[in-house]
């Protein structure tokens, strides 16, 4: 069974691509984050054409998340149970599902924008809710994971350079702290460090030639509990994916797992 997560950076904007390497690629699920796009324009059909269900949480901002799965979708929860609101909305940063014998959420964490902003509050409280959420499936005997957009670089090793974020988010204290929490509930890093390169960097910004210069970060995180991170065989990130016109900033990571849909 392969599972992967991608930022697409606008559903709509990527779609050629995002279909012909779903094609390519054999990914039985896809979590996606970051869809731009509400409900009435989603490509669900497409995507049916190609064999996959969709389950979708989006609102037609800048935010939304999906499931993309050829093996089935069940008792699908759409929101983040007790999450937080921020200027009054509850944004549509996650979704979950029970796809073939794993239950998979796709997430897309705020961003956080600066430290003492509003947002980064919010990011926190976001997470802590997150924590809340998953802990009984991430303690439990079914494979469980975790796949998205954290925003949060695990450690110094994963941004191109730690001066360059000194002062910034996606690097503090606080939010590493969160993803640790998440580790101590069950949950764990499935794709190590290093893979097939030294730095296996998830997202390069489209300016300043970052991707070129390869001066990225590793932001997209598939974090697992236990029987999912036993089932692992491999796990890479597709860095070809992230060239060309029209590609997203951020490269699909992808898991490989000796489970079979039922």
């Amino acid at each position: 069974m392969r599972i992967a997560t991608w930022n697409v950076n606008s559903i709509t904007a990527r779609l050629p691509r995002l279909l012909a390497w779903l094609e390519s690629s054999g990914t039985d699920v896809l979590c996606v984050q970051e869809t731009k796009c509400g409900r009435e324009a989603f490509p669900f059909e497409p995507l049916r054409e190609l064999g996959y269900q969709a389950a979708v949480n989006a609102d037609g901002r800048w935010n939304g998340v999906a499931l993309l799965s050829r093996v089935g979708i069940e008792d699908v929860v759409t929101g983040l149970p007790g999450g937080p609101e921020y200027e009054g909305v509850q944004e549509p940063r996650a979704i979950s599902a029970t796809c073939g014998p794993a239950r998979v959420w796709s997430v897309y964490v705020p961003n956080g924008r600066e430290i003492g902003h509003p947002h980064y509050e919010y990011k926190l409280r976001w997470l802590a809710a997150l924590n809340e959420a998953v802990a009984q499936d991430a303690a439990g005997e079914r494979p469980f994971a975790v796949l998205g957009d954290y925003n949060i670089a695990p450690t110094d090793e994963d941004v191109w350079d730690t001066a360059a974020f000194e002062g910034a988010t996606h690097v503090t204290d606080p939010e590493r702290e969160a993803l640790a929490a998440l580790r101590a509930s069950g949950l764990g890093d499935v794709v190590p460090r290093p893979l097939k390169y030294a730095h296996p960097f998830t997202y390069w910004d489209y300016r300043q030639l970052c991707f070129p210069k390869n001066r990225g970060m590793r932001i997209d995180l598939v974090y697992g509990n236990t029987p999912f991170a036993k089932a692992v065989t491999d796990s890479y990130v597709d860095r070809e994916e992230r060239k060309g016109k029209g590609a997203s900033d951020h490269a699909p990571v992808v898991v490989d797992l000796a489970l079979e849909a039922p």
